[in-house]
């Protein structure tokens, strides 16, 4: 599972975490490539031993891939990993205080070791998901809205209000 984390820092064009512009490159080329669908996918190593690569694999790169290419840092976890709350909110961009209440509210699911609360990395990587289609649908919303209502047309000045 490739989980791309984005932190406060991403929201200025400049990161301290920042991909560099050739990795970038790199990275989107790999993404055509692999988003090809091609029936096979193949290593080649310096001796010229190819090695096919089996599907799994080559979605994970894939994801990995375009995620680095919109210059995004990837990080690669198995599904029964089991993140900290910490963890956990920075793969969110949440506080950790905010996180445990999602957890305590029932809204992401979660264990207890001893007394640390532990979450599954394929359930933060749901509830992420599922957050962010929620978000782009209330998105897609608003502007059908906005449009709706004239507030994207250029040129047209509206009534001031009086009170």
């Amino acid at each position: 599972m490739a989980v791309s984390h984005r932190t406060s820092s991403d929201k200025t064009t400049k990161t301290s975490n920042a991909i560099p512009a050739p990795e970038r490159s790199a990275a989107a080329r790999v993404a055509s490539l692999l988003g090809a669908k091609q029936a096979l996918v193949q290593l080649i190593d310096a001796d010229g031993e190819r090695l096919e690569l089996p599907q799994v694999l080559a979605d994970v790169m894939y994801q990995a891939a375009e995620l680095l290419a919109e210059g995004r840092p990837v990080t690669v976890l198995p599904d029964e990993e089991m993140l900290s709350t910490q963890a956990a909110a920075d793969i969110l961009n949440v506080s950790r205080q905010y996180l445990v209440r999602l957890v305590d509210t029932g809204e992401l699911p979660a264990e207890k070791v001893g007394s640390h609360r532990r979450l599954r990395a394929t359930d933060v990587a749901a509830f992420k998901t599922a957050r962010d289609a929620k978000r782009a649908s209330a998105l897609d919303r608003l502007t059908s809205l906005s449009e709706d209502v004239g507030g994207y047309e250029l040129g047209t000045k509206r009534p001031s209000r009086e009170t």
